[in-house]
């Protein structure tokens, strides 16, 4: 027989009166602007930290580049005797290879590149993407409503809270 688990019910605290509930209110307020303090205060900091090691990142990587145009220069006039007829070689404190990229299309300004392999024919270049109509169905939810996947949610209540705060003026 199978033994079933039992889960331990979490403590919900809620306020036991009006005032309790308006006191809670300005708890929650504090909270939340504590908590904006604190994130702005962390903001600052990696703000100051990016801009004390920017200048040291820029140069290293200044060094970094100009070794790697040094090293490609090196290598590609060496490539002969350094790969033969292959596409690696291991110069014992690293490798370099030469591979080619896969083919790739770039399209910029699809719709009129969409337009203009239509008026040329080429239609079987042009994808045409099915999915339903979200829109069409709360129009008509009465028509989709038992079908297998479809969900029509209504009448879904939001509860918000909000804290009275002054917003200073600069």
């Amino acid at each position: 027989m199978a033994t079933k688990k039992l889960k331990a019910k979490a403590f919900i605290y809620a306020p036991q009166s009006k005032a309790d509930c308006q006191a809670d209110i300005k708890k929650l307020g504090d909270l939340q602007r504590d908590f904006m303090r604190v994130q702005a205060d962390m903001n600052d900091e990696i703000a100051r930290i990016t801009k004390a090691a920017t200048p040291k990142l820029e140069s290293i990587q200044e060094r970094i580049d100009t070794l790697q145009a040094g090293i490609q220069t090196w290598c590609e006039a060496n490539r002969k005797d350094l790969c033969g007829s292959g596409k690696t070689a291991n110069l014992i404190t690293g490798e370099v290879q030469w591979r080619l990229r896969p083919p790739s299309i770039g399209v910029r300004g699809a719709e009129t590149v969409i337009e203009t392999l239509k008026r040329m024919g080429l239609e079987r270049f042009v994808r045409v993407k099915e999915e339903p109509n979200k829109e069409a169905m709360l129009n008509e939810p009465d028509a989709v409503r038992g079908i297998a996947g479809i969900t029509i949610n209504s009448g879904v209540e939001d509860f918000t809270i909000t804290p009275f705060a002054i917003e200073a003026q600069q």
